[in-house]
């Protein structure tokens, strides 16, 4: 466990200073106690804590210049409070605390319960007991907005406008530089459709204006031969209008479309128009088999559920508590069944376009969230290019953001309605962080980026995660220009970036912590025979070798009995060790597996996840990067991910001095030499020292690396040890802050 502050500073979500004007401080109070250490009180920090309209800041009294930062070490955004608990010790009291409250107590303790798992606790032992109510309460009603127009971004976005007068009325994303692609505009989508070869799809932009659908994006991709009214007339059949949207097209023709049900289940056979449609795009007119992702899956109340569950156990009970039963709890939670039973389902539609050819329509009740998560993981173990890291912001895009996910009542930024609040998103990223654990050296990014990206959902300064639609956005930001930021006869804009523009919130050098120096991608450099060449791969051969069906397709609809609740997997007959059953008739999709994982993986080509229960890990660095028990100093992945990072560097930098030997061209003018580039020019976190320098690991580094436990879930000792624990035999153990005895 950490007693000792860090030798770094936390890496959170830094942005460039801005102007005091731009934030609003509500209250604050003096002759805080920022609890760090249970031990004892040596170690807590003392200073000031500040509620403003954007965040509660907690400023050190030894350290000033964290409060010019708009996101500093001790800064929690106003929506990433899950829970605002006041305590009196003295009254033996708690409370939760929401909008418009009042307070019947002093209160000598404050925790925050963060969404991003943190556990936060401040003492009032020195603060005037009226000062610490007031910023209390405060900091609970500006963390309940009534309305998304309260959240700070369009205060901050709204004072910005004049610099970004370029941009258009409707909300677009200006491109400045290299940006992701975000599928705003025709273009995008042409482009993707190139890329993909669907020669039998085309653009649509029926939905101008949003007249078809208040969900979906202006602009869809849909099958060539479908006219513009037959889609009108079909869309009055769908849920809120979502006629299938093309994703993806696989090399072989085959397509993965996605829609929502049939709202009037009389009008069924409406479909037989659009699946003879997509029939019609795959050039041998390959059958389009349906996925009904509702019946196979578990729904948003299951999930968020289990996310309940698991926070509990992670990062809420106390280890000395939970140990003896620690991993069958966190199998009891379900989070990794669920996790689990995504990438199965995700790897069976892989099978059914890789192996079968066969186009695949997937379909929930609004399309809006299982449909998010499938469809993405679908294309991200076919493409290659969604592996990388503009890629992967570009899928997000896609089958998030323009789909229509509701990410406003998904992260439940306003706490009006906990019911619509499910952790899809999270639960997407695990699922790709499981592949990336099993394929290290397939994907351009890292965990610490899957990790940020958690963690940008609870900044509302971005319009990725902030809205239900694009249709919501645009009518809020119009409105919030015209009403409220905008003089008359200004333009009336207001520019929300996309989280992608990593650069407000990091420097350049930490975004560096982001790049996977195992990445082996298409660029890839060797050298041979002493000169630098880019490794080609030869293109990948996509086989529809294998005949057959899977046993659960049939009549053109896949059927989920059987897919989500049987624990054994078809990894189990992958491998004979692994199965139970030695003499049994595999299926074509059980030989196609086999077959795929008797082979060497091809990290451009196609990926396949290992879903036996002993492969689903728990993601430790999102989950328990919090928790001083798991902290292991000197220890963890990022003892092999700095090892690596060195191992590039130098390589990278041999490769410079080498082409600095061959020297220039007759006639060319030489380069500038690079052996020695600027730390900030290199592409890795960790560089490679001289040979003076130790080789040991520095002191900063542990298992939580970039992220530190250090006053985070500081839990109260209790005073002596209960009379059942010390007949037991029981060493000491800590209680914890719950919920149970709140009033």
């Amino acid at each position: 466990m950490f007693s000792a502050k860090p030798i770094k500073p936390t890496f959170k979500s830094y942005l460039p200073p801005v102007q005091v004007s731009f934030q609003i401080v509500v209250n604050e109070v003096n002759f805080v106690r920022k609890c760090i250490s249970n031990e004892n009180g040596h170690d807590d920090l003392w200073g000031k804590l500040i509620c403003t309209n954007f965040k509660v800041s907690f400023i050190p009294q030894e350290s000033t210049h964290l409060s010019h930062l708009l996101l500093g070490e001790h800064d929690i955004p106003l929506t990433c409070l899950d829970q605002v608990v006041t305590v009196n010790d003295t009254r033996g009291k708690k409370k939760v605390l929401g909008s418009n409250q009042k307070l019947k107590f002093n209160p000598t303790e404050l925790i925050l319960y963060c969404k991003d798992l943190r556990i936060i606790r401040f003492c009032f032992d020195e603060a005037g007991p009226e000062s610490a109510k007031k910023v209390c309460l405060a900091i609970a009603h500006y963390s309940h907005p009534a309305d998304i127009h309260l959240l700070f971004g369009f205060e901050y976005q709204g004072r910005r406008y004049h610099e970004e007068k370029e941009t258009e009325i409707n909300g677009s994303i200006p491109r400045v530089g290299q940006q992701t692609v975000v599928f705003d505009r025709p273009s995008d989508w042409d482009r993707e459709i190139k890329r993909t070869g669907a020669t039998e799809w085309r653009v649509c932009a029926i939905n101008e204006c949003y007249s078809i659908s208040q969900s979906l994006p202006e602009y869809i991709v849909v099958p060539a031969s479908l006219a513009d009214q037959d889609l009108r007339q079909l869309a009055v059949y769908f849920s809120d209008s979502r006629i299938p949207l093309w994703c993806w097209n696989h090399p072989n023709g085959s397509a993965l479309v996605r829609m929502s049900n049939i709202a009037d289940p009389i009008q069924q056979k409406k479909i037989e128009r659009i699946l003879n449609a997509i029939t019609k795009s795959h050039p041998h007119h390959s059958e389009v088999i349906r996925v009904d992702l509702d019946k196979g899956l578990p729904n948003i109340q299951d999930i968020q559920s289990a996310f309940s569950k698991i926070r509990q156990i992670c990062v809420i009970d106390p280890f000395e508590e939970s140990e003896e039963r620690w991993f069958s709890c966190i199998e009891n939670s379900r989070w990794l069944e669920y996790v689990r039973a995504f990438l199965k389902q995700s790897a069976e539609i892989v099978y059914l376009m890789e192996g079968k050819s066969f186009s695949v329509l997937i379909s929930e009740e609004e399309d809006r969230d299982l449909n998010c998560v499938v469809s993405s993981l679908v294309q991200l173990m076919l493409d290659p290019q969604y592996r990388t890291i503009s890629g992967f912001q570009s899928l997000v895009q896609k089958e998030w953001v323009m789909a229509g996910h509701r990410f406003l009542d998904r992260c439940n930024h306003l706490k009006k309605n906990d019911k619509e609040e499910c952790p899809l998103f999270l639960l997407f990223l695990d699922c790709v962080w499981q592949m990336i654990n099993q394929y290290p050296a397939a994907f351009e990014f890292t965990e610490t980026y899957l990790t940020v990206l958690t963690d940008s959902m609870w900044i509302p300064l971005f319009s990725t995660f902030l809205f239900n639609s694009c249709l919501q956005r645009t009518r809020h930001l119009l409105d919030f220009a015209k009403t409220k930021a905008i003089p008359p006869g200004e333009e009336q804009s207001v520019y929300f970036p996309p989280v992608w523009e990593w650069s407000q919130q990091f420097t350049a050098k930490e975004q560096t912590l982001f790049n996977n120096p195992m990445y082996v991608g298409k660029r890839a450099v060797c050298v041979h025979n002493g000169e630098v060449k880019t490794f080609r791969r030869t293109k990948k051969v996509y086989s529809a070798s294998v005949k057959g069906i899977l046993m659960s397709v049939a009549n053109g609809l896949k059927d989920g009995e059987g897919t989500f609740g049987r624990r054994a997997s078809f990894m189990s007959e992958l491998k004979p060790e692994f199965s139970p059953v030695k003499d049994v008739v595999e299926s074509p999709s059980e030989l196609y597996f086999r077959d795929w994982f008797s082979r060497t993986v091809d990290l451009q080509g196609l990926l396949l996840p290992m879903i036996l229960p002993s492969h689903i890990a728990l993601w430790k660095l999102f989950f328990l990067r919090w928790v001083p028990e798991a902290c292991i100093p000197k220890g963890g992945s990022i003892t092999t991910y700095h090892k690596l990072c060195q191992l590039v560097d130098e390589i990278e930098m041999l490769q410079c001095k080498l082409r600095q030997y061959k020297g220039p061209s007759p006639g060319v003018t030489p380069e500038p030499s690079l052996s020695k580039p600027h730390s900030e020019q290199r592409r890795m976190y960790f560089n490679a020292g001289s040979s003076d320098e130790p080789h040991s690991l520095p002191d900063f580094l542990t298992s939580s690396f970039p992220f530190t436990p250090v006053g985070n879930l500081c839990r109260r000792s209790t005073l002596g040890t209960p009379i059942s624990k010390f007949l037991n035999g029981a060493k000491i153990w800590l209680s914890t802050e719950t919920l149970n005895d709140t009033v």
